[in-house]
């Protein structure tokens, strides 16, 4: 406390306090005082601001918040956002075109193939191409996938945050489930850079069919147990309904997608407003509420696993035969890619043409590993409805094998600003939930 500060709250001559030196400077510590006379002076302000989070289990990653309260009551709230900042978009203008798919993967990293696809679907919007057939129901179903276990993590987090740890085990349970079914389809669990431009990295593998029907055959025996154990549920109830209050006008001010406005009235999901990867052939529901609080985002997201597993089963029966990825060979990254008796690299077949048969063929997959593929010069934006809302890719090309700027409409980053019209007047205790609600994910909101 400085000599200034001390001589404006009448504790005491600061000359006379006991003072030591310090890096900082002198430091005084005071006693006595007329604390009476003081605590007279700041009757009547009993506001106090905390920081909650960055460090927090309950704010989903790096978020902080920054809340004003008078007694359990939040009078204001502002969210600090950048600490995960990775600077995604502008490492891809210096990557090229497929490479970029590595970087973009990482943004929302519970929804990394929702990343993919809008990338790529907008580079192939700017190339004039489309996926094969396969490629694009493959694609629906890896989005679908990744839709529930993305959900998932949003009913394990936010029943851990309210202290239903049982539902935490159950959801990190079923994700997991997903997670194997993921590893098997692309080869990894998380941050696939498995959809390229031009359809897949690589086809499915051999037992796929059994794999996902038995993947559904789990969930739909798992699922009930959620109803048990939350929907009809008093406390689980008591903490949800009336809380996180956002109606549809203020969605639409504040550009909130996803669950979040459905729950508000809105039947907005892409996959039938704007259809893209062949949607349009699908029968589904999209679940909408019209009461906007935290218990009814929960009970829709629970109604879109539902109608998630009820499209992937569709794609199985829709699979057809053919290629995983375009004809066009100086687009097709790597060139013919099969993958070898080790499950790694390249398959013998394929490394003994271009080393030992065809040095057009060795000069080709060279140039377009290390240089890429032209793009036209022009912009496209193209969006996907990922589990958080609308998250779109703005693309500009100028004619190279480098994207010249990449943006992106990151759902997570715009649903965030409904957080304080969702808090504001409420309890701190509802905060927990009010963000639950939202699900952010701040690796899509810094980026």
């Amino acid at each position: 406390m400085s000599t200034e500060s001390l001589a404006g709250t009448g504790l005491g001559d600061p000359e006379a306090a006991e003072a030591r030196e310090t890096t900082e400077g002198r430091v005084y510590t005071v006693t006595g005082g007329d604390w009476d006379e003081f605590i007279d002076e700041t009757s009547g302000e009993e506001r106090v601001v905390i920081n909650l989070g960055p460090q927090h289990p309950s704010t989903h990653g790096v978020l902080r918040l920054v809340l004003e309260l008078e007694g359990e009551t939040v009078t204001k709230a502002r969210s600090v956002i950048g600490y995960l900042h990775t600077g995604i978009e502008k490492n891809t203008e210096y990557r090229t075109w497929t490479q970029g798919v590595t970087f973009v993967t990482r943004m929302d990293y519970l929804a990394p193939l929702y990343n993919e696809a809008a990338y790529c679907l907008g580079i192939e919007k700017l190339l004039g191409i489309e996926a094969p057939p396969r490629a694009q129901t493959f694609r629906v179903m890896l989005m679908e996938l990744n839709r529930i276990s993305s959900h998932l993590v949003f009913l394990a987090t936010g029943a851990m945050e309210l202290g239903a740890t049982t539902g935490m085990t159950f959801g990190f349970r079923e994700r997991e489930e997903v997670l194997h079914l993921l590893e098997f389809l692309t080869g990894l669990r998380m941050n696939h850079a498995f959809i390229r431009p031009g359809g897949t990295a690589q086809d499915l593998p051999d037992g796929w069919q059994q794999k996902v029907l038995s993947f559904i055959e789990v969930m739909d025996s798992r699922l009930p147990s959620y109803d048990k154990l939350f929907t009809g549920q008093p406390i689980w109830k008591q903490r949800l309904k009336d809380v996180g209050f956002l109606p549809l006008d203020g969605c639409l001010q504040l550009g909130v997608t996803g669950p979040l406005l459905r729950s508000a009235g809105l039947a907005w999901d892409l996959r039938k407003i704007e259809p893209y990867c062949g949607y349009e052939d699908y029968e589904f529901e999209v679940p909408t509420s019209t009461d906007a609080d935290c218990y009814a985002r929960y009970v829709l997201r629970l109604e879109e696993i539902h109608q998630s597993l009820k499209i992937i089963r569709q794609c199985v029966d829709k699979m057809e035969p053919g290629s995983h990825m375009v004809d066009d060979a100086k687009i097709a990254w790597p060139s013919k890619l099969s993958i070898g008796p080790d499950g790694m690299g390249n398959s013998l077949e394929h490394v003994r043409k271009i080393m030992g048969q065809s040095m057009e063929s060795l000069i080709h997959h060279f140039k377009l590993v290390t240089e890429g593929f032209d793009v036209p010069p022009g912009q496209v934006y193209s969006p996907v409805e990922s589990p958080r809302g609308e998250l779109g890719v703005h693309l500009v090309s100028d004619g190279g094998t480098r994207p010249m700027r990449v943006h992106v409409r990151e759902p997570s980053f715009v649903n965030l600003q409904a957080m304080p019209a969702m808090c504001e007047g409420g309890l701190v205790a509802d905060v927990i939930a009010a963000v639950a609600s939202i699900d952010p994910v701040m690796g899509g909101v810094d980026r």
